[in-house]
């Protein structure tokens, strides 16, 4: 692993590294160099597979991370490519040529955080959420309380209890 992360430091411009396990490593790079970076992870170095591309919203810092998570069966290693992307207008270069489902995660990132992936086939089609025109569901702005009174009516007869009481009087009723 410290050969890979040697070799794509001599090519890329790395701004973190972490090393997880003997077999994970995440590295982060500039908005610019991620799909060169993914390309190149997967032409020369036999990442072949994409296991995910997943968003985090860092609401109080203004970027949202985009993390590809690839895999080279052969190495059995795994390395997350992390890339961080203003919020305001929250937009990065489509990598779905590289992989089939790159489309799929593109997509559900675009509905459920607004992250556009411009020229990703279908990227403006409904997805998840048909007919969803509120903030996407997955901001952390997004409050999923206010949603759901203002959505759905009460339903009485409902209560909240604290999980650890509740449990403890299931658990243990004669106490």
């Amino acid at each position: 692993m410290k050969d890979l992360i040697k070799d794509i430091e001599s090519r890329f411009e790395v701004s973190d590294y972490i090393q997880k396990l003997d077999h994970l490593a995440f590295v982060t790079v500039e908005k610019e160099q991620a799909i060169a970076l993914v390309t190149y992870l997967r032409d020369y170095r036999k990442f072949t597979s994409l296991t995910l591309l997943t968003a985090v919203d860092w609401l109080e810092d203004g970027v949202f991370q985009l993390t590809y998570l690839l895999n080279n069966p052969s190495e059995l290693t795994e390395i997350g490519v992390r890339v961080m992307i203003d919020r305001e207008n929250a937009s990065m270069e489509s990598a779905h040529h590289l992989w089939e489902n790159m489309m799929t995660y593109q997509r559900e990132l675009r509905e459920m955080f607004g992250i556009d992936f411009p020229g990703s086939p279908r990227i403006n089609e409904d997805f998840i959420l048909e007919g969803w025109g509120d903030l996407p569901p997955y901001r952390r702005d997004f409050d999923t309380k206010v949603y759901s009174e203002e959505t759905y009516f009460p339903r009485p007869g409902r209560q909240s209890n604290d999980p650890a009481t509740y449990m403890k009087s299931k658990m243990y009723p004669n106490e």
